[in-house]
This record gives C-alpha cells, structure tokens and sequence, in this order.
C-alpha cells in the first residue's frame, strides 16, 4: 500500500497531448497517468498541451507537473525550462538532461567522449558522398532524425540508394540526420526508476526493425523478460545503462535502449527521459515484473517531488 502523503504537493497537473509527431501515444499515456493518479487520491487535473502552453498551465493553478508529453517540447527542455521560470516542479529529468538525451548526436558525442559504449555514426547532410558513407558504415546503416522518438523517421539503409532515400524521409522530421552501423545482434531495453534499474526487457519482433507499430500497435512484438542473459550479463547490461543516463544527468525515471553486436558486445542505443505509459509500454511492463502495478509506478514516479 502506497504510504507517501502526495497532499502536500497540492494541484498535480498531468501535461501531456501536445502537437509533436508523438501526439497520440502520450494521449494515451497521460490519461492512464491521470487515472492513476485519482485512484492514489492526487488532486490532479490533465492538460492537454495545445499551442497556448504558458496561458494553459496558468490557468490550471497547479503546484507540481507530472510530465507525459513525448517528443517536442516535452522531453527537449522547453517545457522543463518553462516550469522552471513558473516555479513548478516537475517529474524527470531536468531542462539540460532533456535537451542532451532528445539529441541523439549530442548524447552520442558526449558517451563516446566519457567511454559509454554506443554505436559508430555519421551525419548525413546535403554533400553527403552516400557511396562512401554507406561504405564506412560497413554496408548497411540504420538512418534516424536526431530529435524524434518512436521510432518516427527512421528506417534501414543497404545500399547507397537506399541511404539517399532514408535520408530524405528522415530529413522531413528534422533537419539533423545521423545513419548508424548496424547492430545485428539482440536489443534490451533497461528501465530506471529513482535510480534503480528494474528488469532487462529483451525485444523481439518479425519486422525490419522495432519500428512505430511494433511499439504501440501489433500484438506480436514479443517482450521476453527475464531476458535470458547470464548474470553477469544483465551486471554488464545495467551498469551501461546506468552509466548513459547519469552521463546525460538524467534524474527520476527514464528508459535506456541498448543493443549486442556480432561479437557480444552491448552499445547505447539512446536515452528516453520521458517514456511511454501505454498499454503496449516497456516501463510499466518492467515494473510489472518487479512487482509494481501501474498505480505504484506512477507514485514512485512522482515520489522525489515530495518534500
């Protein structure tokens, strides 16, 4: 039973909707946030974030922000700096550590900078030489916009055609693009809550990639947790992920994704710093094997704003 007195937060506003490509699953997230929340006794009240952000927190009066907003401003900065200049405290990480974890070609720079395994990259641009590119890469490369998440934008390059077209694709999401090497190994996904990691998920799906549908839509993505791996591996698995979330100065609660190459060896895939809490979501499926139900995890979410 939950014992924290969550009253003394006063008004808990849960933000969430907002206009980016993300719009629809943090819907979902926000309102099974909201749900939980009203059922632990939180006097809570969910925004829809439209494009009158400042004149809708205002108006909502609240005293603390669970943040649900996925992509844009939600998990940028932006939204973490606004509330900062309103004096509102909010869940998860702060306004730098979202900006840093949002750009997946900052956060890569700085973990190859500090040692934090991640996969080989470069940035496509206009003069790119897709030939040579393609080639460095190792044949086959994975193309992404730096600043989406979902999966939105991305797609799989093997051929210098192929890398011209996904950049192109890519290019209409942001104006950054990175192509990765390819991981041909297993993919992990590592949740972190209030600084402890819960249960290795191990991914699984039939399509190219875990793209957009296997996330939020098919019903036969498989999540095999326990993940299968050795003891030592799943040590070697949660400290990397650990390592790239304090690298970024994440706080509170978050998601690493993390992939094994031809050789065994893991690498950091990114950082989500604001992660989905649908039905088909990978946190409340990791704290659900922990033993957390979905009314607890919010709590444990919103717990580091109680004073």
């Amino acid at each position: 039973m939950n014992t924290v007195d969550f009253s003394t937060l006063g008004r808990v506003g849960v933000l969430f909707g907002g206009l980016s490509a993300e719009r629809d699953v943090s819907l979902e997230s926000g309102h099974a946030v909201f749900e939980a929340l009203l059922t632990l006794g939180v006097d809570a009240v969910a925004i829809d974030l439209q494009d009158n952000v400042v004149d809708q927190i205002t108006q909502a009066n609240i005293d603390a922000a669970f943040i649900v907003l996925h992509g844009g401003i939600g998990e940028d900065g932006r939204l973490q700096a606004l509330l900062d200049i309103m004096n509102i405290p909010y869940t998860g990480s702060d306004t730098q550590s979202s900006a840093l974890a949002m750009n997946k070609l900052l956060s890569k720079q700085l973990w190859q900078g500090v040692g934090v395994s991640t996969s080989s990259f470069i940035v496509l641009d206009e003069s790119t030489d897709f030939v040579e590119a393609i080639a460095q890469l190792g044949g086959s490369a994975m193309v992404k916009p730096a600043h989406e998440g979902s999966s939105i934008g991305m797609g799989f390059a093997h051929s210098p055609e192929e890398l011209g077209a996904a950049y192109a694709h890519a290019k209409k999401y942001d104006a950054i693009v990175l192509a990765e090497k390819v991981l041909v190994g297993d993919e992990y996904t590592v949740a972190i809550l209030n600084g402890q990691v819960l249960p290795i998920i191990k991914l699984e799906t039939d399509r190219v990639f875990y793209d957009y549908d296997a996330k939020y839509i098919a019903n036969d993505t498989r999540y095999i947790c326990p993940c299968g791996l050795s003891l030592e591996e799943e040590q070697e698995v949660n400290a990397l992920a650990l390592s790239a979330f304090s690298s970024l100065q994440c706080e509170g609660w978050g998601r690493v994704d993390i992939m094994r190459d031809e050789n065994g060896g893991f690498h950091v895939l990114e950082v989500n710093t604001v992660p989905g809490m649908t039905s088909h979501s990978l946190v409340p499926m990791a704290a659900k094997a922990a033993g957390y139900s979905f009314e607890r995890l919010v709590g444990e979410i919103l717990k580091p704003l109680v004073r």
